[in-house]
Formats: C-alpha cells, structure tokens, sequence
C-alpha cells in the first residue's frame, strides 16, 4: 500500500490526532448505526469461549462453529476433557479449522494447564486481575497476544481491548495509525483513549470485524457501501492500495 504524493494526505501518527476519544466514539456510533448490537462471543459456557478465541484464528466463524459442534458431539467441549483426550482425537474434531493440527495441540496444552494450575478451575484462573493474568495467558503454548486479549475481554470480562488485522487496515485507511504499528503500542493506545469498558471494547471489536469482512477487504473494498466512508482515505482517494 502507499499514498499519493502529498504529505498532507499521509496517515498521522497516532499520537497526533487530536480529540481522539471523540473521533473514535465517532468510528463507534457510525459502525453501531450500521450494524447494531453483534451479540458477540456466541457462546454457551466461559471454556466454549476459550476453545472458540483458540480456534477462530486465520480462518472464518462458520468453520471455528463446526468445530466448536463436533467437539461438542465428541464429549470435549470442557477442559478436563481436553486434557484427557489424545491429540488425534482432537485433531479429528476441528479439522474444519486452518492448521487444524497445530491448534489440536494449543487446545491440549491450554486445557492441561488449567488442570495442572488451577485444578480445572476455569473460574479461578481468569479471576486475576488483568495484568498477570495476561502474562499467563502468554505463556501458555500457542496463545499470542489477540488470542489472550479474546479470552480477557470475552471469557474474563476485563477491558483489554482486541487488535486484529481488520482493526489495522481499518485504522491505517481511516489515517489514524501508521501501517506499520505493533499490536502492543495499538493495544495500548486504544486502551489510552477510550474508557475503559468491557461493553465498550466487546461491541467496537465485533464492529470492526464486521466492517472489515463485509466492506474493508486486503485489494477490492466496498467503500461506497461502508459507514466509514467519508472518513477513509481510501475511499476519499488519498491513498491507494
């Protein structure tokens, strides 16, 4: 990607636009009229929710829901379960996921350290407060930073807030953020500038989401069609993709 010759049109740093909760309670109510309320995460127990965050990444809901089923047919939709079963039994259950293999065994290892940690106490585990329960959460194989934030915002109720690969391309078109921003520094500048919500952040990731799938693709987006439209460089045609 990269913008027109004219600096004046190049997204500002992050820290240079003013009024920035206002502008981002602006994206918010734009995105809400647009969508509504996205009931996210659909789920019907904390440890489903978990085991959904795990297995959603780099591949679509539908197929994470398929999988979600059959370990639900299969009797392995809890963490005792979990740590029990054989990786290939998992394996054969969410084989509808990308890297279905890799996510067998981060699904594994999850469940097995809740047991070894916490006695199988879910509940106990995302009762810590944020910070050292994210550092934990970081250390578990196969839970990076998006999925920790997931299981913090959606099964623990805490307002970390969720960046994804929707919520830079978004924000980098709208010429808030550089292209090139890490998940920490967005993280943590989402978190700066706005209050500090579970509702809050649960609805604006899951409408982000939503614009990003549905309007604000990698090479063809739909901007005639999306809310954020006359906020978007791109749609406004100063910066190119």
């Amino acid at each position: 990607m990269k913008t027109i010759s004219n600096a004046a049109n190049s997204p500002k740093h992050c820290d240079d636009h003013p009024n920035l909760q206002t502008t981002l309670m602006d994206i918010y109510h734009r995105m809400e009229d647009a969508f509504g309320d996205r009931g996210w995460w659909p789920a019907s127990s904390t440890e489903e929710i978990i085991i959904g965050a795990i297995l959603v990444q780099n591949v679509s809901w539908s197929n994470t829901v398929k999988a979600v089923e059959r370990l639900n047919d299969h009797g392995l939709l809890t963490f005792p379960a979990l740590a029990a079963a054989s990786v290939d039994d998992i394996e054969a259950c969410v084989y509808s996921t990308r890297f279905y293999k890799t996510k067998a065994k981060k699904l594994k290892a999850f469940a097995t350290h809740v047991m070894t940690h916490h006695k199988g106490r879910i509940d106990a585990m995302l009762a810590q407060p944020m910070a050292p329960l994210r550092a934990e959460l970081l250390q578990i194989y196969g839970i990076g930073p998006e999925t920790a934030d997931d299981i913090l915002l959606y099964a623990a109720n805490q307002a970390s807030f969720v960046i994804d690969a929707y919520t830079k391309r978004i924000f980098y078109r709208l010429g808030l953020t550089p292209a090139d921003i890490s998940y920490e520094s967005m993280r943590a500048w989402f978190m700066a500038n706005l209050p500090a919500d579970v509702s809050l952040f649960n609805q604006y990731h899951a409408l982000l989401d939503a614009v990003g799938h549905h309007f604000c693709s990698t090479k063809r987006p739909k901007c005639e069609a999306c809310p954020l439209r006359s906020k978007c460089l791109v749609a406004q045609g100063k910066l190119v993709i």
